[in-house]
């Protein structure tokens, strides 16, 4: 934002003023100025005079450089016609064209001051005029380690064109030491009339002499360049000499040398002003990219979600063989007191035949002691000490009946008919892990509703993605099952990251499993309610799948199905889970610089076009989830508000990423709202073996 700005004042896009004062009363300017006053007016040590430039003495000026196009053209010119004149020079342009000046010195040019920013002074305040002067002399330091004397005002023109507005400012600027140049031959070049009529224009009559307004900046100057290189030598041979301002009025240089901080000053400044020009012109580059891969990824979940849904919805589909085997479903709690009854009721409730095993990792509220005392059939508990969720699910894992491994966290209630939506994709043999429809069951707060968008529209959306390009990157902890020959083959579940559910799917895809998703495996979990619990949740999950992603990287170079994931799934997650998420942040500075400096009508048309592609992706996935859409009216302030704490989150995780900070596992406080999954459970008649193993 810093570089942004720079770049915006440098390009008078920030604290511009573009007024152009109308003509007004002469009455209180010297007589001796209106009538037949020179192009040199000095107002310096309180007395008023002007002065003009002898006979056969023309003095080249050129407005509103250095363009990095026509300037050096037109210095070109003049070194081959050996001729000299003075560029009024403007600080934004000084600022970001350091070396144009620089050359105009060396090569025996006068510079003169043209304002920072262009403005008509007459409108401006003494502070203003002064800032205008000072930051044009710190560019002329920073760029040729000199300052001038020579000022000439914006929108200026011969000296009997001043008038009571322009004059007080004409003299406050002599106050300041400066020597104010108007001019008193126009070739009106900016109008473009055509190198003849420019020449013509330019030429003073009777052998006098003239201070020529000429421009090698603000648009086309090749007529000016064509005109100069016939002008300068047919003059020169009517014995027109073409000399600096002082050197026509024999003074003193106007320029001197800057030194010390003042000098180091300039050099500061016009290093920054480089800096913002290359990172702003970085930033746009990769606002480009960004905005290509915002649009690809959008563009491929709705294609890739669409064929999803229609191969998984198509009558008749069937994964392989009905799943009708027992399941052995895993709860690893640890202080889930206000949860955990509500968990496993729903789990009673299963049209499928399973086993319940309630791991308590350590629990200090109690959470064991409320499982044994509902006397539920066919529900277990193991105890241990605490060591985090891995090791609690590979307690479970080992304490499993079953070959099919059910695993949902201790916050979470299940439908009826989940756990049986959930294991029938390994009907095909091929298949190792199932990924559920994880659910907002707390969505009536207002971070619960941004919550519920960014699951149907984000993780949901994304894993039908994913499950087509067949690279999925995450089972979710609250709703997933596996093949217990698939767990012991990969080494069941590491603690190598925070992150373990992504840690375990990545092996599987390695381990050459297909990962899928079920989409009506609908799982009711309960949300962060606060934004520190909101933070601490998303800087685990975005740090974790950091750690994963880094622990897989073999995977890039390495044969067979782990190189397959490697060189397809490891560069998509990459890039849309932890690298453009980085990015998209440009999105908001430059819609906010828009906002503020412009174009505004046109900034708010590209959001209002970017929130449109999301709201139409969220409407689609909504739809596809058969959700209520009243839920998408807060989209728009979650785009404003819940990306910016998103994008903290990630910075934060990359920061301890590159720092090798260890960040420790962190326990949500639960309130536990969710007493029954907030649907309506689907009701199914079936076979009587459907229900909880005896």
């Amino acid at each position: 934002m810093a570089m942004l700005m720079l770049r915006g004042y440098t390009h008078s896009e920030i604290l511009a003023d573009h007024r152009v004062r109308p003509p007004a009363a002469t009455d209180k300017v010297p007589a001796k100025v209106l009538e037949g006053g020179g192009p040199v007016i000095d107002t310096r040590g309180g007395h008023e005079e002007t002065l003009s430039v002898p006979h056969h003495r023309l003095v080249l000026t050129f407005d509103d450089g250095p363009d990095p196009e026509w300037t050096p053209k037109v210095l070109d010119v003049l070194k081959k016609h050996h001729a000299h004149g003075v560029f009024f020079v403007t600080g934004t342009m000084a600022s970001r064209y350091p070396d144009l000046v620089e050359r105009m010195v060396d090569e025996g040019h006068e510079v003169g001051l043209h304002t920072f920013n262009h403005p008509d002074l007459s409108y401006q305040s003494s502070s203003r005029i002064d800032w205008e002067l000072s930051q044009n002399q710190l560019a002329l330091a920073g760029s040729a380690g000199i300052r001038t004397s020579l000022f000439r005002p914006p929108y200026s023109s011969f000296s009997d064109a001043m008038d009571n507005k322009s004059w007080p400012v004409t003299k406050y600027i002599g106050s300041r030491g400066y020597l104010t140049v108007v001019n008193n031959t126009d070739s009106e070049d900016w109008k473009r009339p055509g190198v003849a009529e420019i020449i013509r224009r330019a030429t003073p009559k009777n052998g006098n002499g003239a201070v020529v307004l000429m421009h090698d900046s603000g648009g086309d100057r090749s007529q000016t360049v064509a005109a100069l290189d016939t002008f300068l030598p047919d003059l020169q041979d009517k014995g027109y000499r073409f000399t600096n301002l002082t050197e026509a009025l024999d003074s003193p240089s106007a320029h001197a040398p800057v030194t010390g901080i003042d000098l180091w000053k300039g050099k500061a400044w016009v290093f920054l002003v480089g800096a913002s020009e290359k990172v702003t012109g970085v930033l746009v580059v990769a606002l480009a990219v960004i905005g290509s891969l915002v649009m690809l990824r959008f563009g491929l979940m709705l294609l890739l979600s669409a064929v999803h849904a229609r191969k998984v919805r198509k009558k008749g589909f069937r994964w392989g063989p009905d799943i009708t085997e027992p399941v052995s479903v895993l709860v690893p709690a640890y202080n889930e007191a206000k949860c955990i009854e509500a968990t496993v009721r729903s789990l009673m409730t299963s049209d499928h035949p399973i086993e319940i095993i309630v791991i308590d990792d350590g629990s200090s509220d109690g959470t064991a002691l409320i499982v044994e005392g509902l006397r539920l059939p066919n529900v277990r508990v193991v105890r241990q000490q605490n060591a985090g969720k891995p090791a609690a699910l590979n307690r479970g894992i080992a304490n499993a009946r079953y070959d099919l491994i059910v695993m949902m966290d201790g916050d979470t209630v299940f439908e009826q008919s989940t756990v049986r939506e959930l294991v029938q994709p390994f009907g095909d043999p091929r298949v190792g892990a199932v990924a559920g429809n994880a659910k907002v069951g707390n969505r009536d707060s207002l971070i619960g509703a941004w919550q519920h968008i960014e699951y149907v529209m984000g993780f949901n959306l994304d894993r039908r993605m994913y499950d087509m390009l067949g690279c999925m990157p995450t089972i979710p902890g609250a709703v997933g099952a596996f093949r217990r020959s698939a767990l012991e083959r990969v080494g069941g579940m590491s603690d190598d990251t925070l992150a373990e559910d992504t840690d375990i799917t990545m092996a599987m895809h390695r381990d050459g499993w297909r990962v899928v998703y079920a989409e009506k495996a609908r799982a009711w979990t309960e949300a962060p309610e606060t934004v520190q619990q909101l933070w601490s949740q998303r800087y685990r999950w975005s740090y974790g799948t950091m750690q994963a992603i880094w622990k897989h990287r073999r995977s890039l170079i390495e044969s067979g199905p782990s190189g397959r994931f490697g060189r397809v799934g490891m560069p998509l997650v990459s890039l849309f889970m932890v690298l453009a998420p980085l990015l998209a942040p440009l999105i908001d500075v430059f819609l906010l610089y828009g906002l503020v400096f412009g174009p505004t009508q046109k900034t708010i048309v590209a959001w209002l076009g970017v929130l449109a592609v999301q709201a139409v992706c969220a409407a689609y996935a909504f739809r596809l989830d058969r959700e209520r859409m009243t839920h998408l009216i807060s989209l728009p302030l979650q785009q404003i508000l819940y990306r910016q704490l998103m994008y903290v989150v990630l910075l934060q995780s990359w920061i301890t990423a590159l720092t090798g900070g260890r960040l420790r596992w962190q326990k949500l406080r639960r309130t536990g709202v969710l007493g029954s999954p907030p649907s309506i459970p689907q009701q199914r008649t079936g076979s009587p073996d459907r229900r909880p193993v005896a």
